[in-house]
């Protein structure tokens, strides 16, 4: 089944209790997908000429980086500023550490997740401790591959970009080798990635987010609901089908996506939210000012 979460800040309120929101939501979405959870949060820039890098370490280990900064270790993934840009930032850590995995990179962006529950998970990365402008969450219910932690959602393949998704894509094999003939490179044999791989390679190519998401909807066969976030907000897309479900809400001071309502029923003032499910083949995207 999969479930996913979202949240957009519209006040500093918000953004302050981001985690504990992003957290209780996620916990609804436990019997969704009870395999694996994970979150992607959009926090403290790194500053300027400087990048951060989200890294996952099998043996929590993270010796060898001297000249980065490592901070906010939760669990086997670590946070790691490193002056430089994105590109050059990864290639120099996994030049040192080729047995880490970069979870994601950019600026604001950080990836956790992690196999086990979603409720085990909430409390292990400390999700009630973040804070920030919008966050996405993801349970997953494995269908199509091995339950890992490479394997878990969200899956970011651009920088600030991730993907999380429910539903199948059938044609995703043919098009992961279209994207690796691009450049695109993949961590995975996850379906998702190749979404994220695609949605990349496009914005790459001059495309925008909503130019990107409408393409999915010509050259990915299957169906799906994708919250994507990016460095400035998040969107979302269902497929001309829309068999997936979704829930989209909005009141004065948030935006929040769930795939069931009691994902946003926990939020304070969800019950005077305008409410509304999102319509198939529409882009439905909010976005805000990064300092």
């Amino acid at each position: 089944m999969c479930g996913i979460v979202g949240l957009f800040a519209k006040s500093t309120e918000v953004e302050a209790r981001l985690g504990v929101h992003l957290a209780a939501m996620l916990a609804q979405m436990d019997e969704r997908g009870p395999d694996s959870a994970g979150v992607a949060v959009y926090r403290e820039p790194a500053p300027p000429g400087a990048s951060k890098l989200t890294l996952y370490s099998v043996d929590d280990d993270f010796h060898g980086l001297d000249g980065a900064e490592i901070r906010d270790v939760r669990a086997r993934h670590a946070v790691a500023i490193i002056d430089a840009e994105p590109f050059e930032a990864e290639s120099w850590v996994l030049e040192r550490r080729p047995d880490l995995r970069v979870m994601s990179a950019g600026r604001v962006i950080e990836i956790y997740k992690e196999v086990g529950r979603p409720k085990r998970f909430v409390q292990e990365f400390r999700v009630t401790e973040f804070a920030g402008t919008h966050g996405l969450g993801h349970t997953r219910m494995a269908t199509e591959s091995r339950v890992t932690t490479a394997g878990s959602h969200p899956f970011s393949t651009g920088f600030d970009l991730c993907l999380v998704h429910n539903g199948s894509l059938s044609n995703h094999n043919r098009l992961r080798e279209s994207l690796r003939r691009e450049g695109m490179r993949f961590q995975t044999e996850n379906d998702t990635e190749v979404a994220a791989a695609y949605l990349a390679w496009r914005m790459r190519e001059g495309a925008t987010l909503q130019q990107a998401l409408e393409g999915c909807l010509e050259d990915l066969d299957g169906f799906y609901t994708f919250l994507c976030g990016t460095v400035d907000g998040f969107a979302v897309l269902r497929d001309p089908i829309a068999c997936k479900p979704a829930v989209l809400a909005e009141t004065d001071d948030w935006v929040a996506m769930g795939s069931e309502w009691r994902a946003i029923a926990v939020l304070p003032g969800a019950a005077d939210a305008e409410m509304w499910e999102p319509e198939p083949q529409v882009v439905y995207a909010w976005e805000k000012a990064v300092v």
